[in-house]
């Protein structure tokens, strides 16, 4: 049994999602695929409101790192690296600049060469074959995170604010994995809670 999760490290919601996905697949020894996806890419030819675009340009770099991270090192650095990334911008709300993405690389125990893949434009094509495949498998567009179980068809989310744990979240891993296996399924919401 496997989770496959595509994220954009920018997303706060994603973030938290991935956390949850993190927990309860280590507990039931359930492998995750971490993939990416660019909300960028996503919003590209759109109207994208200012106080966004900064932080749209940063994830670019911190992407590009992810996907040289994930050819040379695999997808344990992958998670690590996230993981570093997530705690320095979302936990400790540190700046979005290249020095949060240098410090979350050593954070990860990863090469401090690896920085310089942020401006690396050639592995702008690895992010947006992973963010299309999310797309093509979640059948629609839509944002961070997009989440498949076993190989199945995918769906945006969940949005989680707070993190459930313990067997609340074993119950929304099963729910989830139950309703990602009928294939008539296409959409729950309801109104999302602060972070």
């Amino acid at each position: 049994m496997s989770v496959t999760f595509y994220f954009d490290p920018i997303c706060p919601f994603t973030w938290r999602t991935s956390r949850w996905i993190r927990e309860v697949a280590a507990r039931r020894s359930e492998e995750v695929r971490w993939r990416l996806m660019s909300l960028s890419v996503l919003n590209e030819g759109k109207e994208v409101p200012e106080e966004y675009r900064p932080a749209f340009e940063w994830s670019k770099g911190a992407l590009r790192v992810l996907a040289a991270t994930d050819q040379k090192h695999g997808q344990e650095a992958v998670d690590r690296l996230y993981t570093a990334l997530g705690e320095r911008i979302h936990d400790r709300d540190t700046a979005k600049d290249a020095a949060t993405l240098a410090g979350a690389i050593a954070d990860a125990g990863l090469p401090a060469d690896l920085a310089a893949s942020a401006e690396d434009t050639a592995l702008d094509a690895a992010v947006r074959t992973s963010h299309d495949e999310a797309q093509a498998r979640v059948g629609t567009e839509t944002g961070s995170p997009v989440t498949a179980f076993d190989g199945g068809a995918a769906f945006f989310g969940p949005v989680l604010a707070p993190i459930p744990a313990g067997d609340e979240a074993d119950r929304l891993f099963e729910g989830l994995r139950l309703l990602a296996g009928v294939p008539q399924f296409s959409e729950v919401k309801r109104a999302r809670n602060p972070l």
